[in-house]
């Protein structure tokens, strides 16, 4: 059996490596194609050849489909929508799993491509999709990303390694790039949080586009101070920095339903630098791009509306890290499904029983 992976943008590999790892355990061949990036090129081969991936470099979906339609793999894993896949549905079967679980409206809207089958993170997103797509086929498998922090196979992280104290507590900080919090923040936060590590785990937005250079000047800045470590564009996978945190803080971010899976204390950032385009008469333009599922970070996480009360609670959670305990495990069991580790076997199953 064959099985290819679409991955559009690097960032979206984690989420799909303990998938591959199951299937090649059944004796399932994994192909990857990924999407040429030309600032991005030396990075993007290191990561897929440390990996060790069977893969193909594409310029585009164009390219993409006519090499799936010549090659006819049993199954593609697609990352995000992928058009154009009437000719290939008729002989390979396509799934989506997509890049992460976040509030924004396109993690639905991605469902109104060609593909077939989606694998979903609980009984909420299930029921949502079926409701919305009735002629898709929807599997309730769980968030794969998380299985190698459950079954305690990511790689470990040495603080020292990253020139940080281990005697502290550690807090990591994973902001997405639109709507972000990162300009909101003082230039001397680090400072303020001094008798604490400080990972930055920026999106890989944030690190390689133009548009967001006002955030890399905040990393340089911030990667001055020595309770500080700003991850770099080569580490693509936000896993091992989530097993080693105490307490992780972002704003409109999927990484707040990943951590707080692992039933460890978050907080959101409900504060955004917002473009003038999406202010004002405007802010519909916000509203369209994040979804009603914004409402549930308020459960999982603690909420604040500023800095100050960001650096309160982060002070707070740290030393009553049980305060949304309750919380943070019904709606994990709603929001990201069963997180037991096995995942990507129920996915890698159902992919071989449905030949």
């Amino acid at each position: 059996m064959n099985v290819f992976f679409d991955i559009q943008h690097l960032y979206y590999l984690p989420q799909y490596l303990p998938v591959k790892n199951a299937l090649e355990k059944n004796g399932v061949n994994c192909h990857f194609f990924l999407y040429n990036q030309k600032e991005l090129q030396k990075v993007l081969i290191k990561s897929v050849e440390q990996e060790k991936l069977s893969y193909t470099l594409v310029e585009d979906c164009d390219e993409a489909r006519e090499l799936y339609l010549h090659k006819k793999p049993h199954w593609i894993i697609f990352g995000n929508a992928f058009n154009g896949l009437k000719k290939i549905n008729a002989f390979t079967k396509t799934a989506l799993m997509q890049h992460g679980i976040g509030p924004k409206s396109c993690y639905y809207d991605v469902s109104k491509s060609d593909i077939t089958y989606r694998f979903v993170e609980g009984q909420h997103r299930l029921k949502r999709l079926q409701n919305l797509f009735p002629n898709k086929v929807f599997v309730d498998t769980g968030y794969a990303k998380l299985d190698p922090l459950i079954k305690q196979t990511s790689r470990c992280i040495n603080l020292l390694d990253l020139g940080l104290d281990p005697t502290k507590k550690t807090i990591l900080y994973a902001p997405t790039y639109y709507p972000s919090s990162i300009e909101c923040l003082p230039d001397n936060f680090p400072s303020l949080v001094a008798q604490y590590n400080l990972i930055l785990k920026p999106h890989f937005f944030s690190l390689i586009k133009n548009k967001y250079k006002k955030h890399q000047k905040v990393f340089k800045h911030w990667n001055t101070y020595n309770n500080v470590y700003v991850c770099s564009i080569e580490e693509t996978s936000i896993i091992p920095f989530m097993g080693v945190a105490d307490l992780l803080f972002s704003d409109a971010s999927s990484t707040l339903f990943e951590f707080t899976a692992l039933n460890k204390p978050a907080i959101w950032c409900d504060f955004y630098k917002v473009r003038w385009s999406y202010r004002g008469i405007f802010k519909w333009r916000l509203n369209n791009r994040l979804d009603d599922d914004l409402k549930y970070f308020g459960k999982v996480a603690c909420k604040t509306t500023n800095v100050k009360q960001l650096i309160h609670e982060i002070s707070n959670q740290l030393t009553h890290p049980d305060l949304k305990e309750a919380e943070r495990i019904a709606m994990t069991e709603l929001l990201t499904g069963t997180v037991d580790g096995k995942c990507s076997e129920r996915i890698a199953n159902f992919i071989t029983s449905e030949i």
